[in-house]
């Protein structure tokens, strides 16, 4: 397999570059998309985009098993040297570059002899609605095995490792906004003070428990009230709640105390409180046997000595809904080190990117140790 990963090395890092330099955030995956397609026509797949979204699958062979590798797509939207700008500082760019590439290194070595092999391209993981916009369209009801890869940062995994499963947590993130009563600074008594009520939500949140043997947190992200005036009450306010929880039951319990704690908050006061949850994540659901197969893969790729177990992170991916939804598919998502600094989301972030071929074989081989174990 080394000569084959050495032919389509130059194919990698014009890819990368390509892709690295030419950002673009959730729903807006445009050119990302016509890129990847033009790439994937010239070399002879199959291709199938989406008349109502950004994103693209790719189809080989047919029958079963159906093996899907999945790769996310968008940037961030963040402050880059003093300005707002899409960033890819999530290494997503990475994760399409090492998807095209196993793609590309299984057609040169064959794969799939027997089976159907299946390449999603998905848009939006940043919002969490990519994943669920694939599962609506039916593109994984066929799919027995579904593999995935992360990036990771320094702190969980030193360059040179990998991992066969990142247990991420769920996430949910609710925004608000307070409607209170606006007053003069020198008759209180006469307003709603949105900032008193903001402070009453963030002790309310903190007062909430659970098992402590699982892994939680929620906390206020943002709040924005008043104006220029200091002498205004401010009676309106608007406010994002971050909430974490390692498991999902655990978040349906957390997300149930934060929505009494806002509702009791806001009847404290006689006021409305209006809040919905803007983006949610579901906590990792890792297929066993999938883990072994790409447990295989990593040791095959780089030894048993660079192996890690299984890795347990705070962070969130929209991957897991696709177990979450549809419960028949195995799934695991590699965990790459890559020297990752300062951290993931940082606008600075840099990793070695000769890892990206070590991703890439990884990827390439857990595929095919898949259809081995199923014949």
């Amino acid at each position: 397999m080394k000569k084959e990963i050495s032919e389509i090395k130059p194919i990698v890092e014009a890819v990368f570059k390509y892709l690295h330099t030419h950002p673009e955030i959730s729903w807006k995956e445009i050119e990302t998309t016509n890129y990847i397609k033009k790439i994937l026509l010239n070399q002879g797949f199959n291709v199938s985009t989406f008349d109502d979204s950004t994103g693209l699958i790719v189809t080989i062979g047919s029958g079963k098993p159906c093996v899907g590798l999945r790769t996310d797509m968008d940037a961030l939207w963040q402050e880059v040297d003093g300005e707002f700008r899409a960033n890819h500082s999530c290494g997503h760019d990475a994760h399409m570059t090492m998807v095209l590439g196993a793609l590309l290194l299984l057609k040169k070595l064959g794969v799939p002899h027997q089976g159907t092999l299946k390449v999603l391209f998905q848009p939006a993981e940043e919002k969490g609605t990519g994943a669920l916009s694939f599962i609506s369209k039916g593109l994984v009801d066929d799919i027995d095995y579904l593999y995935g890869v992360h990036l990771r940062p320094i702190q969980e995994l030193q360059d040179g490792y990998a991992a066969p499963a990142i247990i991420h947590g769920a996430a949910k993130l609710v925004s608000g906004k307070i409607h209170g009563v606006e007053a003069h600074g020198a008759r209180p008594h006469l307003g709603k003070n949105a900032i008193e009520i903001g402070a009453q939500i963030v002790q309310a949140i903190q007062a909430i428990y659970l098992d402590p043997m699982m892994s939680y947190s929620a906390k206020l992200t943002r709040f924005q009230a008043g104006g220029e005036s200091a002498n205004i009450i401010p009676g309106n306010a608007e406010f994002s709640i971050d909430i974490r929880a390692q498991s999902n039951a655990s978040m349906n319990e957390l997300i149930s105390k934060v929505e009494h704690a806002i509702q009791s908050v806001a009847s404290l006061n006689s006021i409305v409180i209006d809040f919905h949850i803007e983006t949610e994540i579901a906590a990792a659901e890792v297929d066993s046997s999938a883990v072994e197969i790409m447990k295989k893969a990593i040791i095959d790729t780089i030894g048993k000595d660079y192996y890690i177990a299984p890795i347990i992170t705070p962070g969130g991916e929209d991957f897991h809904f696709y177990t979450l939804k549809r419960p028949s598919i195995k799934a695991t998502m590699l965990g790459l080190g890559c020297d990752l600094a300062p951290g993931l989301h940082h606008p600075d972030m840099t990793f070695n990117h000769e890892s990206m071929l070590t991703g890439t074989e990884i990827l390439a081989r857990t595929v095919i140790g898949t259809f081995q174990k199923r014949k």
